[in-house]
């Protein structure tokens, strides 16, 4: 019952963060208008602005936080580890690597550095998947695994900047902020069609999840086809992961630190995949919010405001558990 109260609460706060920031903008409208032009009640002005220019961007928002939460808590819960994030796995600096290659080796469009990203994100999940590999997957070796992979990416893509002139320099290193500036439908639709398949898909494994959490062999012996079940959530987490990575660069932090908020929310020591993929959306939409009414419309990326929150978030955590004794 406390979760679905979670659920509930978080998707309220999410619907009001929306409105306010489809509002929010050099062309204020008061989000008493924003609703009503949503409804279809709006003057040309209104629509024009609301549906055209700042619902996408919002829409956006809300489904690369969901997919950044959601496939976060997969990470989390099959690593058994809270470290086990996109981030730290190294799949957000393979989207970046994709990115880079098609922008510096090829000077590609932004639908080609797009289908790039996706193409890095799934090639990356794919390599730490086969390296942790031995007779099944476990977490440790997974996020070591992907801790290496990581950092061999990294330096990668350190060496494609070096490469690259400066206008793809310029370009490549803004699209690595992670941002929503100049999001539009073309955006929205692929992203809510893989979380129209995924997201129920993850659900219905929900429960098998549940049981890899005390173990593997009580999960056999409970009837689960462990390895089964792992294969398609992790799947399911890296195609999350790297769309959403490919749709707004890499948005820090988001992955990490949304399932253990909503776990700490809930009081719940499951995986919370519900709960992660709406506090994923609450707080990329909230952030974005939050940087334009601090420093105006399109000055600062959100993945600039996600990167210090969710730095400041590890800090304050790592300081809670070492005063707790846990570290």
């Amino acid at each position: 019952m406390r979760a679905l109260t979670v659920v509930a609460l978080l998707l309220l706060a999410t619907c009001a963060a929306g409105v306010a920031l489809i509002g929010t903008g050099d062309a204020r409208i008061p989000p008493a208008d924003v609703l009503r032009t949503l409804a279809g009640e709006g003057t040309a002005y209104q629509d024009f602005i609301v549906n055209e220019l700042r619902l996408p961007r919002v829409l956006v928002g809300l489904l690369v936080g969901a997919s950044l939460g959601l496939g976060g808590a997969l990470f989390q819960a099959v690593s058994r580890n809270p470290l086990g994030s996109p981030d730290v796995l190294g799949l957000s600096q393979g989207s970046t690597a994709g990115a880079l290659v098609v922008i510096v080796l090829m000077s590609g469009s932004a639908a080609q550095v797009t289908a790039g990203a996706l193409a890095g994100g799934l090639v990356t999940g794919f390599a730490i998947h086969l390296l942790a590999w031995k007779r099944g997957v476990h977490g440790y070796r997974l996020v070591l695994v992907g801790i290496g992979v990581s950092a061999i990416v990294t330096a990668v893509n350190g060496y494609l900047l070096t490469k690259a002139d400066l206008v793809d320099a310029t370009r490549a290193v803004v699209w690595m902020t992670g941002s929503l500036n100049g999001r539009d439908w073309e955006q929205v639709w692929p992203l809510l069609w893989l979380c129209a398949v995924l997201v129920p898909l993850v659900l219905v494994h929900a429960r098998g999840l549940r049981m890899m959490e005390m173990g593997d062999d009580v999960a056999n012996a409970l009837g689960v086809r462990v390895q089964r079940v792992r294969l398609v959530l992790m799947v399911s987490a890296v195609l999350l992961t790297a769309a959403a990575t490919a749709a707004a660069g890499p948005v820090s932090f988001v992955a990490l630190t949304a399932p253990q908020l909503a776990r700490r929310l809930t009081s719940s020591p499951g995986p919370n995949l519900l709960p992660s993929l709406c506090m994923g959306a609450a707080l990329l939409v909230t952030a974005d919010w939050a940087a334009q009414r601090a420093f105006g419309a399109d000055q600062l990326p959100v993945g600039v405001v996600t990167g210090v929150l969710g730095g400041c978030y590890l800090l304050w955590l790592l300081v809670a558990e070492r005063r707790a004794g846990r570290i």
